[in-house]
Order: structure tokens, then C-alpha cells, then sequence
């Protein structure tokens, strides 16, 4: 978690759009009053198939303690491809969500894969990390309560 890079002042983030399994719009707005994991990716992105299992078991880690962990493929073959990814690499908790041409990346100001930003309860960046992490480690889920709840472990 050397990496991760604190907000210095934790403003709020745009209203980021993005689209689920079914093609339905969505947006942070969904989850506000929670902290969010927010994960760029794509299938063809190394790092980021090696950190995938890891958000899918964080994920699954934080179930029920006000947390989301969403990880937003940027793949031009929408959700069949993620979910042929999930599949073939056993993701069973994350669920598919889309960053169709890249909206939410560019609002973000994410330049490379991946990145990961955590989001606060009230919608602010709280900071980021750029590159493959391990986010089921217990450095990694002490920094995310931290940031997105407040309670220290």
C-alpha cells in the first residue's frame, strides 16, 4: 500500500456515469452513504488480471460494513467479455459494471490501468493508487476502513 496516494484536500467527485450487466445506466450517486472501492480495469490489462481476485475477495471481505468494491471494465465488448473474464477466473462476488467510451475514467482523471480510487460516504476522493495491488492484504483492508469509514482497526 506504499503506493497509494492520500488526497491532500478530499473534495468531491463528479456524478460519474457508468452501465451494469443489463445496460442500465448507473452512477456514484447509487451508493452515496457508502465508501467505494472504485477499480479501472481491463481484460487485456495484465496488472490488472493479476489484482482481480483480490477486489473479488475484498469485496466479499467488506460485505455488510458500508462498502462497495466496483470495478469498471473499460473493454469495448461490454459485458459479455467481463463476464466470460469473471467466469474463466473465478469471480463470483464483484459484480460487472461497464465504463462505456471511457466516461468515468476521463471524469476521474485516471490515465493508466489500473487505478483505483477510494470514495468516501459523502463522494470525495479520499486518494488513489495507481498500479496492481493486493487489496485483500490486511494493510489493504485497514487503509480502505480507514479512509471509507473512519474506524481504525
Amino acid at each position: 500500500m506504499a503506493a497509494f496516494q492520500p488526497a491532500v484536500d478530499p473534495a468531491p467527485l463528479p456524478d460519474v456515469p457508468f452501465v451494469d450487466a443489463d445496460g442500465r445506466p448507473r452512477a456514484l450517486a447509487d451508493f452515496k452513504g457508502k465508501g467505494v472501492v472504485l477499480n479501472f480495469w481491463a481484460t487485456w490489462c495484465v496488472p490488472c488480471v493479476a489484482e482481480m481476485p483480490a477486489l473479488d475477495r475484498l469485496r466479499a471481505r467488506l460485505a455488510g460494513r458500508g462498502i462497495e468494491v466496483l470495478a469498471l471494465s473499460s473493454d469495448r465488448g461490454g459485458a459479455p467479455v467481463v463476464q466470460g473474464f469473471f467466469a474463466q477466473h473465478g469471480i463470483g462476488h464483484l459484480p460487472v459494471a461497464l465504463d462505456q467510451g471511457l466516461r468515468a475514467a476521463r471524469a476521474l482523471g485516471v490515465q493508466g490501468l489500473p487505478t483505483t480510487v477510494l470514495i468516501d460516504g459523502a463522494g470525495r476522493d479520499r486518494g488513489r493508487l495507481v498500479g496492481a495491488a493486493e487489496w485483500d492484504s490486511e494493510d489493504a483492508v485497514a487503509l480502505v476502513e480507514d479512509c471509507l469509514t473512519g474506524k481504525k482497526r
